[in-house]
């Protein structure tokens, strides 16, 4: 992984990087008050300008008394926006412009025109060629140029208000010349109308008379042609054969509809006497008066007959003489259905003559009809034409003698008043001072805040990596015995189960001192001057901090046969040092050795911790075997980390962890392969880079490692730290062959004496 992707895995810092405006308060202070100076001596000697502003009203001013008859227009706007946009052009038009200039005498005016009183400089300009020479423009271009560029007419928005607004260095100027154009515009405005008014009185006076003659000629061919047709009218406005056609045609039903009747009526008595049936079901039958009078003598023989029938028997005479004259009368009623049936078909055949007639009548009016049809069509065209010109003639003349009056009266109304005259405005409009200064000393403000955070920002000082999800935090995480507890009660810090994927652990190689170092002269560690264990602020910058205490070898001892045996005190520091000498060194890099073991490995968590405290962006890179500097930060040892990063299987902000108990980061040793993460560990350095560049300071916890495998951890701001619990011959030994081996500047450091975890007053250390 390349030093650029991996800074590009961090995050802004935002409390550091406002902290630099905070630091460069008197800068911006500075470049505030020479930009608001600078603008307020340029308000105070700008020329004066004075604002001026007439509104026109776009409104229809034709009285109701005076409009046009027929005409219900001017109840509605006579402009959209679109049309009041066309009179914005209008009103700003060259036209216009020139007449107020020429009224008002503008080409007189050095404001309007620059040849007049023109600067010596301006001449030099000219005549090096680096300005063009007004005077080759036309003096009216110019007045126009310079009043196009003081004007500004505009359409209110939502109204039928256009605003004339026009600024000059003369305030009575600035309100003479929007009242002079909007003047201007009106009469304009009256004289088209006018204008206009005059061209259509001019062009109806000859229409009118040639229509005139149009309608006479239109309407004398109407009647001639009527008369040469025959096309008679009737009473309905229609033609008269039409008229006689339509009532044969009501008179040919009637008769179909009565003989229909008479046939009909002929059928059934004829059936009825045929049939030997009842005829007192027939109307047409008992109808006949005769036929009553007979029915009725029938009743009354009927009656006698039934009266003799009690006493007299049937072969009696008187009742056989009864019975004889019954049958006679059923004979005649008979005899007079007969009459019945023959008038109604002697009426049958009447009706059928009546309408064979009035067929052939129909057939003749038809032909006649048809006729008269096609007539009528060319009556119509000849009607339509001239009802045509004679409504364009009445048209033609009622606008002719409107125009004609408004000529003769020179009423034009113009659909257009001056609403808000222009007032002599007494204060400028520019510059406005105050606003001016406000507006430049927020910009300038704003500006040096922005170059500044862009500054700290681009320098790299206001970065730091980004941070992983953080776990709910323990109360309580073991902590290396301190100096009044016995090694039997020494606290074991907790070793969590290895992942399953591991093959096996790689540890950093252990140089283990030889037997041919024994007679090896056994230089002291110099310890830390006390002078140096004030508390310190903050951090100098890495690129301009000084070590401030270094590690002194002593004079050569005399040769010696054996190892002297551990003093109960070698020159070692606390943690508070330790972090104090890093802070004060400015130191980029701090390198943890513990030959002791996984406790010792408390040194380098509680400094990170320590130095973190103090305000500076702390990442702890454990690289012990068994994570005994991560897992105590992070309660857990199954996090990504170091060997995740070193075989690729994750990026900076996949490794990158928050310690539970302070601002410290942490990257653990990760749950990938160690065979295969030691592969590329040729990319320490790179990486070591990479986080150097985005943090203050680097802890790196190497666990019981020698001087070559710390070699490809270092740089020129680097301290190396030798961990101890207990002043013993591995300790010793492990001192004396980093010195020999080019770190002669190695300081010892002990958590002992540290305050465990739940002291009341301090917080937890690991």
């Amino acid at each position: 992984m390349s030093v650029q992707s991996a800074a590009a895995d961090v995050d802004v810092d935002l409390r550091q990087l406002f902290a630099s405006l905070a630091r460069n308060w008197l800068r911006i202070l500075v470049f505030v008050l020479v930009v608001t100076g600078l603008t307020f001596a340029f308000a105070s000697l700008a020329t004066r300008h004075y604002k001026a502003q007439t509104q026109v009203e776009i409104v229809p001013r034709e009285s109701v008394y005076t409009r046009p008859a027929g005409n219900t227009d001017g109840d509605k706007p006579i402009l959209d926006e679109q049309g009041v946009a066309t009179q914005v052009q209008i009103i700003s038009s060259n036209e216009i412009l020139k007449q107020v200039a020429q009224k008002l005498g503008l080409s007189r005016l050095p404001e309007f025109d620059e040849t007049i009183n023109m600067s010596s400089l301006s001449r030099v300009l000219i005549l090096l060629g680096l300005k063009n020479d007004p005077m080759d423009v036309p003096a009216d271009e110019r007045v126009l140029k310079k009043m196009g560029e003081k004007l500004n007419v505009y359409g209110v928005e939502k109204t039928r208000i256009i605003a004339i607004e026009f600024s000059s260095e003369d305030p009575k100027l600035a309100a003479a010349i929007p009242d002079a154009i909007a003047a201007a515009y009106i009469a304009g405005q009256g004289a088209a109308k006018r204008e206009s008014n005059t061209a259509a009185a001019d062009f109806l006076a000859p229409e009118i008379a040639d229509l005139s003659k149009q309608v006479k000629d239109a309407e004398a061919k109407v009647a001639a042609y009527r008369g040469q047709s025959d096309l008679l009218i009737g009473g309905n406005n229609s033609v008269l054969a039409t008229q006689q056609l339509a009532e044969l045609s009501t008179e040919l039903s009637r008769v179909r509809a009565n003989r229909a009747a008479a046939e009909g009526t002929a059928d059934s008595v004829r059936k009825a006497l045929q049939n030997g049936g009842s005829l007192d079901s027939l109307p047409e039958v008992l109808s006949s008066d005769l036929i009553q009078r007979l029915r009725e003598r029938q009743v009354e023989l009927r009656a006698n007959i039934a009266d003799m029938s009690t006493t007299l028997l049937d072969n009696h005479p008187r009742i056989r003489a009864a019975k004889s004259q019954l049958a006679d009368l059923d004979a005649q009623i008979r005899s007079e259905a007969q009459k019945v049936m023959r008038g109604l078909v002697m009426q049958a055949d009447a009706a059928k003559a009546r309408e064979n007639q009035l067929v052939a009548d129909v057939n003749t009016l038809k032909a006649a009809s048809a006729q008269a049809g096609e007539q009528q069509v060319g009556l119509d065209a000849l009607q339509r034409d001239a009802a045509a010109k004679r409504q364009q003639l009445e048209l033609y003349l009622t606008n002719y003698r409107e125009a004609a009056s408004r000529q003769d009266r020179n009423y034009v109304p113009v659909d257009a008043r001056i609403v808000s005259p222009a007032l002599v405005p007494a204060e400028p409009y520019f510059p406005k001072v105050g606003p001016i200064i406000g507006a430049a000393a927020a910009a300038s403000l704003l500006l040096a805040a922005v170059f500044t955070l862009l500054r700290e920002l681009f320098s790299g000082r206001a970065m730091r990596p980004a941070t992983g999800a953080r776990f709910e935090p323990i109360d309580e995480v073991p902590m290396p015995p301190t100096v009044h507890q016995e090694p039997s009660a020494r606290l074991e810090p907790p070793v969590a189960s290895k992942p399953a994927n591991r093959a096996a652990e790689a540890p950093l190689p252990e140089t283990v001192m030889g037997p041919e170092m024994i007679a090896q002269p056994q230089p002291a560690v110099e310890a830390v001057s006390a002078a140096h264990a004030a508390p310190v602020a903050g951090a100098a910058p890495m690129a301009e901090a000084k070590p401030m205490a270094e590690a002194k070898p002593v004079a050569e001892a005399e040769p010696v046969t054996e190892i002297p045996r551990p003093r109960s005190v070698l020159g070692e520091i606390d943690i508070e040092k330790a972090a104090e000498k890093l802070i004060a060194s400015g130191a980029a890099r701090a390198i943890f050795v513990s030959p002791e073991g996984d406790e010792a490995a408390a040194s380098a968590i509680l400094v990170a911790r320590e130095v973190s405290d103090a305000g500076l962006r702390v990442l702890l890179l454990d690289l012990t075997a068994s994570g005994a500097a991560s897992r105590p930060m992070l309660d857990s040892g199954l996090f990504p980390g170091i060997t995740d990063l070193l075989a690729s299987q994750a990026q900076f902000s996949d490794v990158i962890h928050a310690d539970l108990y302070s601002d410290c980061h942490v990257i653990p040793v990760g749950t990938a392969d160690p065979v295969r993460a030691m592969r590329a560990a040729d990319r320490l350095p790179i990486i070591m880079q990479s986080l150097t560049t985005a943090y203050d300071l680097v802890v790196v916890e190497c666990g019981p490692a020698d001087a070559q495998g710390i070699s490809r951890l270092g740089s020129d701001a680097t301290e190396v730290f030798l961990s101890m619990l207990e002043p013993d011959d591995e300790v010793t030994r492990a001192a004396v062959k980093l010195i020999e081996n080019g770190y002669p500047d190695l300081t010892l450091v002990t958590p002992l004496g540290h305050e465990p975890p739940g002291t009341p007053g301090q917080r937890s250390a690991a």
